[in-house]
């Protein structure tokens, strides 16, 4: 099973990732772990990488389509599939990867698409609150610590991330409508997408989630 999960920032990808990851015996793979990789060890897409991130440049759709396809067919265990987040980010990569992986055991199978509405959204970004002590989450709206502003493991202060804000919020979501939505759109038309109302609880959505990956 190769799966895509999309959604917009806040969502909950990352939250749900890792149980989907757990739950199914799969790999779980972000573009961010692929390009740290590549980088890191000096292959040769890792450094044509660099070479535009160094410069603050976006890495063109080939690096980046390339270096996905390398990491997915160079995994020691494959398990049961892989599960990847963040990528294909435009129209441009789901084609591409749809034209490297046809006929290979590495062709995607599902598209997953944690679907929040906007106002939800809102809540979970300018909620959000960290300890950079412990790495705790908390929200002011759904989790807020016993004592305004402080973690409850801790001790420590919290603190808000600055793009954290419902300006940096609409630029973000402006852009997964301009460049994400029309992946979705491409997925929906081949019936492969299943879209998840990611709104409620984790403990609600979870069940929901699980029995869509298990049809």
């Amino acid at each position: 099973m190769n799966i895509f999960i999309m959604g917009a920032p806040g969502s909950g990808k990352g939250t749900f990732s890792s149980r989907i990851k757990e739950e199914f015996d799969l790999n779980h793979i972000s573009t961010g772990d692929i390009f740290r990789a590549n980088i890191a060890g000096g292959t040769e897409l890792g450094n044509q990488a660099k070479a535009y991130t160094e410069k603050g440049l976006l890495v063109p759709d080939e690096i980046t389509n390339n270096m996905v396809k390398d990491y997915l067919s160079h995994l020691k265990d494959k398990k049961n599939g892989y599960l990847l987040d963040g990528y294909p980010r435009t129209l441009d990569q789901a084609k591409a990867f749809e034209q490297m992986t046809e006929g290979t055991d590495l062709m995607v199978d599902e598209i997953i698409v944690m679907d929040v509405p906007f106002e939800e959204l809102t809540r979970r970004i300018t909620g959000r609150r960290m300890c950079k002590q412990c790495g705790e989450i908390y929200n002011i709206y759904s989790k807020p610590p016993k004592q305004e502003g402080v973690c409850d493991k801790c001790g420590s202060v919290l603190t808000q991330r600055k793009d954290d804000n419902e300006e940096s919020l609409k630029t973000r979501l402006s852009e997964y409508a301009k460049n994400t939505e029309p992946v979705i759109a491409y997925y929906e038309e081949k019936g492969m997408v299943k879209k998840i109302d990611a709104t409620s609880s984790i403990e609600e959505i979870w069940p929901i989630l699980k029995e869509a990956l298990s049809q």
